[in-house]
């Protein structure tokens, strides 16, 4: 691996991308592109075959996981290219596939706000174009969280009550069923979705979301 890497920077907050240029400048490594949205970072690495992208997550359209997704269909096109991702959360379902892919080396999912120190990100830059895997701990504490039974944490009545919402039951039809009032029944499912740990949507979606995971389970 030389010791002066050429890496493309996908990072839509221009203070801290700068921030990263010239941090990376001091530390003898090139800067090919340095851009602000997940199309982008896509060309550029087309155009600059760079020895590492270094990449955040959220990013523009929808600032949701546009880079991460990127940096997945990055890996899954050439398997052998080292992608460090730096990122204020865990998006546990693309940091898996993303550490999944190619042979799972010269990948990296550090958070933003546990990089305490200059060199421990220049380590971990080296340590993943050098083909090595450099994985936050914080990150794997989540990841393992997620592989564990989604349903684990449902009380046996949840889990009847989330089944018969699975069947396609109303809140009414339900409450029948289990001779309880409609109130509880909606209390129920709200503890169920906030157990699942679901992302922000309306009611309706994310009682299909819930209803997805009971099925997966």
């Amino acid at each position: 691996m030389p010791s002066s890497l050429r890496v493309v920077l996908a990072e839509d907050s221009v203070l801290l991308r700068e921030g990263l240029i010239g941090l990376l400048a001091r530390f003898g490594h090139e800067v090919a592109a340095a851009v602000g949205d997940a199309e982008a970072l896509r060309e550029a690495v087309a155009a600059h075959a760079p020895d590492i992208v270094v990449t955040d997550v959220r990013m523009p359209p929808g600032f949701q996981d546009e880079g991460l997704r990127a940096a997945v269909a990055l890996r899954a096109a050439r398997p052998e290219l080292p992608v460090l991702v730096l990122s204020q959360y865990v998006q546990r379902s693309y940091a898996t596939e993303l550490l999944d892919s190619g042979d799972g080396t010269g990948v990296g999912y550090l958070l933003k706000d546990r990089i305490g120190q200059v060199e421990e990100f220049l380590d971990a830059l080296t340590r993943v174009a050098a083909g090595g895997t450099v994985v936050d701990p914080e990150v794997v504490r989540q990841l393992l969280r997620r592989r564990r039974d989604p349903l684990a944490a449902l009380t046996p009545r949840e889990r009847e009550v989330l089944g018969l919402v699975a069947e396609g039951h109303s809140n009414g039809a339900i409450a029948r069923r289990l001779v309880v009032t409609e109130a509880a029944v909606g209390k129920h499912i709200g503890n169920i979705l906030g157990k699942l740990d679901l992302p922000p949507a309306e009611d309706t979606h994310r009682r299909v979301l819930a209803v997805l995971t009971y099925l997966r389970a």
